[in-house]
């Protein structure tokens, strides 16, 4: 099986446009939208987070079967 590098530098490009966007987009309120996220307790974040690689896996999934 081969790694495919092209593949992979494309996805890691889209993550990196991905999370970028917000900042570009909201660059005046993102320093509160980061305290708020500090404030809330690991739990929160936890549950963010696999909410968040749950929908990500889904978008590939969805995308492959294009």
């Amino acid at each position: 099986m081969n790694f495919d590098w092209p593949l992979f530098f494309m996805a890691l490009g889209l993550a990196f446009l991905l999370e970028g966007l917000p900042y570009f987009l909201l660059a005046e309120r993102m320093p509160a939208i980061l305290l708020s996220l500090a404030s809330r307790p690991p739990r929160a974040l936890r549950v963010l987070g696999l909410t968040s690689m749950i929908l990500g896996v889904l978008l590939v999934a969805l995308g492959r079967s294009f």
